[in-house]
C-alpha cells in the first residue's frame, strides 16, 4: 500500500531595489594626504553606479522523506566606482521583512550572525554557505570594498529558506533593497 503525500510548491520570488549614487563630489585634501590623478583626472566627479542580477526565485519541493525543507539561489550585485577609498554595500527589506503571499508569510530569520535557519524562516549570506542572517528593514553591511572599482565589483548574495509542510502553497514575496555608499575616509 502507497502512502499518499501532500506535494505543493513554493516560489519565492525577492523583487530587488536598487539605489544609485552618482556624481559624488570630490574635495581635496590637505597637501601629501589625497590621491591626485588616480582614476578621477582633476577637477572630475567621482562616480559610483550599482546594478543587480534581477528577481531571485526559490523553487521549494518538499520531500516525502522529511517534515522541512530547505532551499536557496544565487543572485549578484555590482558596484562601478572611480572613488579611490571604495565604498560600502548595504542590504535591508522594504515593506517589511517576512516574505509575503497575502495574509500568509514565512518570517525572517532571527539570525544575527550566520547560521542555520530556523524552520519556517528565510535568510541571506554573502558567502554561499547553508547558514544565514535574517534580513532586516535596517541597514545590514554586505561588504566594505577599499580603492577603486572601474571594472566592477561583484558580490554573490544567496537566499535560503527553511519550511515545513504547514506552509500553503503560492509564491511568496519580499522587496530587498541594495544601497552603495563612497567611503570619504
Amino acid at each position: 500500500m502507497s502512502k499518499l503525500y501532500n506535494t505543493f510548491f513554493i516560489v519565492l520570488v525577492v523583487t530587488l531595489l536598487v539605489t544609485v549614487f552618482t556624481n559624488t563630489i570630490s574635495y581635496a585634501a590637505p597637501f601629501g594626504d589625497g590621491y591626485y590623478g588616480t582614476h578621477v583626472p582633476y577637477g572630475d566627479l567621482d562616480s559610483l553606479t550599482i546594478s543587480n542580477s534581477g528577481n531571485i526565485n526559490i523553487a521549494i519541493v518538499p520531500s516525502s522523506t522529511t517534515t522541512n525543507t530547505s532551499s536557496s539561489a544565487t543572485g549578484t550585485v555590482t558596484v562601478v566606482s572611480t572613488d579611490v577609498v571604495g565604498y560600502n554595500l548595504y542590504l535591508r527589506t522594504v515593506g517589511g521583512t517576512a516574505l509575503q503571499n497575502g495574509a500568509r508569510s514565512v518570517a525572517s530569520s532571527s539570525n544575527i550572525s550566520e547560521a542555520a535557519l530556523a524552520v519556517n524562516t528565510w535568510g541571506f549570506n554573502t558567502d554561499g554557505t547553508t547558514n544565514y542572517i535574517g534580513p532586516s528593514a535596517t541597514d545590514t553591511l554586505l561588504t566594505s570594498f577599499s580603492g577603486p572599482a572601474d571594472t566592477g565589483n561583484v558580490t554573490s548574495v544567496t537566499y535560503g529558506v527553511t519550511v515545513d509542510r504547514t506552509v500553503a502553497a503560492g509564491t511568496y514575496t519580499a522587496t530587498v533593497m541594495y544601497t552603495a555608499v563612497p567611503q570619504t575616509n
